[in-house]
């Protein structure tokens, strides 16, 4: 019961994740030890439960393809778009220095413990930090590509997309935006057109699958290394979640005739020094020691010290 608990309030956290800026669901599903577990249950689908499937043997195929584990997982994340999610949505639109500074904070600390996953600092994993984070930092600063309704194109916005979602650091929308078809797939889901969903929607679907096993593998067999690249996108990712900065935003029509609008790169300053800037640095005080928290105080399964960020670990993953 314990553990479901833990699973859910994983699911709740990586759901309100996807609304801020620069925070990616999995980032949180790496500081919470469940990153490893969460890329074997997706990349193995494809594998024995769907051989369960086949044969009719739906309960053998429920327990292959760590059922439980993703459907708690899942029901956190909906539950926290329609609750929690909805609440950082508020909060970023009324108190967005202050929202950023506690998720700043958040984040910063995180590097730490992700680090610390990575059981030898050596001159390739530096390398490997840094390279990550330069990626990560560069994301924000590109300017965005012209729209291109090509179906291969789509495919591939919709390949990339996920792949973004799932490594920690890296947001989907922000990195689908660069591409130049973020207003040509929110046009296409509000309009239903299907030339555009449908390709968008095979491209998730196979870099959901196909890079979730790609990453598990690489994690298996070079795990310090991709331990420390994935530091550096956290690390990278603080650029578009550091909460003093001017935003260069534009308004984008959908195809049903709502508009939206969306950040296309900042303007970084630092603060002055006043009350509200004290508040703030409060706020990424307190995002911190949630961490620390979180960390010391409630446990947590300890994906990346023992070993199961390679898909095998502390939470039992049946794909070991």
């Amino acid at each position: 019961m314990q553990q479901t608990l833990r699973h859910f309030l994983t699911g709740l956290s990586i759901g309100a994740a996807n609304v801020i800026p620069g925070v990616s669901g999995g980032t949180i599903a790496l500081l919470m030890g469940v990153y490893g577990r969460l890329l074997g249950a997706i990349g193995h689908l494809t594998g024995e439960p769907l051989r369960q499937v086949r044969a009719r043997r739906w309960r053998q195929a429920w327990a292959a393809a760590d059922g439980p584990f993703l459907a708690t997982l899942g029901a956190g994340m909906v539950v926290s778009i329609f609750t929690f999610a909805r609440l950082f949505e508020w909060l970023l639109r009324t108190r967005e220095v202050e929202t950023m500074a506690f998720f700043f904070g958040l984040i910063l600390l995180s590097i730490l413990y992700v680090g610390q996953g990575v059981r030898h600092w050596r001159a390739d994993r530096l390398i490997a930090l840094l390279a990550g984070a330069a990626v990560a930092a560069g994301v924000a600063l590109l300017a965005p590509a012209s729209e291109n309704p090509d179906p291969v194109y789509v495919f591939i916005c919709g390949v990339v997309a996920v792949a973004s979602m799932i490594l920690p650091g890296l947001s989907g929308s922000f990195v689908l935006l660069m591409m130049g078809n973020y207003a040509l797939v929110l046009g296409a889901v509000g309009h239903l057109h299907w030339p555009v969903l449908i390709p968008m929607t095979l491209g998730c679907v196979v870099g959901l699958l196909g890079f979730s096993r790609l990453l598990d593998w690489v994690l298996k067999r070079w795990r310090d290394l991709t331990l420390a690249l994935m530091t550096g996108f956290v690390l990278g990712s603080l650029a578009v979640i550091w909460p003093w900065k001017h935003k260069a935003t534009v308004d984008i029509t959908r195809a049903d005739g709502g508009v939206k609008t969306v950040v296309t790169g900042f303007d970084w300053y630092l603060p002055d020094v006043s009350i509200a800037t004290a508040l703030a640095l409060a706020l990424m005080a307190l995002g911190a020691l949630s961490v620390w928290l979180l960390e010391t105080r409630v446990g947590r399964m300890d994906d990346r010290r023992n070993g199961s960020a390679s898909g095998s670990g502390s939470e039992g993953s049946p794909h070991g």
